[in-house]
């Protein structure tokens, strides 16, 4: 087995090496990677080498949206057999912390999680993950698919926070990857109304196809005169503007819930409006025991991930992945194949 990599040295600095074929643990399985997504993480390490305080400080894979087929097995792995296609949650918890213990492992503060620093990520022909965080995938589901199912844990965890339900009407402001999935879950669970917002016409037309009742291209059309009052807000973009505006676009005791990470580790809220409103504000930190949720709603068809799909590039090519959604704005999910032609 031959183990090729493409490994970020430095900012804008991916090279494609060899790297030794990682050696399953007890409970691990070894899995020959079939797709990666492009994450706008993966994008702010390449540009900029860090996301406010995980900072790269040596060479690192990059890439955590992944899925494969388990060619190997640990000693006493025994949830999988070589053959399965199987969907990676990147994620690892150290399982013994108190927030472990609670069921907010996503919160455990030992996290070992693909491409954040310095863990290696899956932009590489074979990883090695603990059985229990590889989920397996039925064959109805294409390998994009399988590997986006991270994305759409995002905004299925959105939702959850949002306490989306019948009946509601949800704002979405960014139209990216995590914006679509997110108005997908939000019409799963009943939502009679999604309003998406973005400065992309690109992007908001994908939104339109998705199901939005309601697309608004905020550089023409300012949220804040829209006369909007939704149930909650799911903020992806990472913009202040547009969590300042979606937060005053709240009914009473709506819920605005912050997934969009900007470059700055604090921002400004309508404090005065949250008060008097008693609007509820809470952050998400990716997302716990969501997989198998986010697996059964694309495999009953009611979030569409092969739609998000725009581009594709074998792994010598990943360092265009990763330039692909700056360069054009409709490049919305770049998707990388290590194992392509094998």
């Amino acid at each position: 087995m031959n183990n090729k990599a493409a490994v970020m040295y430095g900012t804008r600095d991916v090279r494609v090496e060899e790297r030794e074929v990682p050696e399953p643990g007890p409970k691990e399985v070894l899995v020959e990677i079939r797709a990666v997504g492009v994450c706008g993480s993966d994008v702010h390490y390449y540009e900029e080498g860090r996301i406010g305080s995980f900072i790269v400080e040596e060479p690192m894979i990059l890439g955590h949206e992944s899925m494969g087929t388990v060619v190997g097995l640990g000693g006493e792995a025994t949830r999988h057999k070589e053959g399965d296609r199987v969907t990676l949650e990147p994620g690892i918890p150290d399982g013994t912390c108190r927030e472990c213990r609670a069921g907010r492992y996503n919160l455990c503060p030992n996290v070992r999680f693909f491409a954040t620093p310095p863990i290696d990520g899956a932009f590489a022909n074979y990883v090695a993950i603990h059985e229990d965080f590889a989920f397996a995938l039925p064959e109805t589901l294409s390998d994009d698919a399988g590997a986006l199912m991270e994305p759409l844990s995002v905004g299925i965890w959105a939702n959850r926070k949002a306490g989306t339900k019948a009946g509601d009407h949800v704002l979405v402001t960014g139209a990216g990857p995590i914006g679509l999935v997110s108005l997908q879950v939000a019409l799963a669970e009943g939502a009679t109304q999604v309003t998406v917002t973005d400065v992309a016409p690109e992007r908001l037309e994908m939104a339109r196809k998705m199901g939005a009742t309601r697309t608004m291209n905020v550089a023409e059309e300012p949220l804040e005169e829209a006369g909007i009052e939704a149930d909650s807000l799911i903020e992806c973009s990472g913009n202040p503007t547009a969590l300042g505006d979606g937060i005053r676009s709240l009914r009473p005791a709506g819920t605005a819930v912050v997934v969009g990470m900007g470059p700055n580790e604090e921002t400004s809220v309508p404090l005065a409006f949250v008060q008097t409103r008693e609007i509820w504000v809470t952050g998400t930190f990716r997302y716990a025991n969501t997989y198998p949720a986010a697996i059964e709603l694309a495999a009953t068809g009611k979030v569409d991930l092969d739609a998000l799909v725009t581009s594709r590039f074998d792994l010598d090519h990943a360092a265009d992945a990763l330039q692909a959604s700056r360069k054009d704005a409709g490049n919305v999910k770049p998707m990388v194949v290590p194992n392509a032609g094998a």
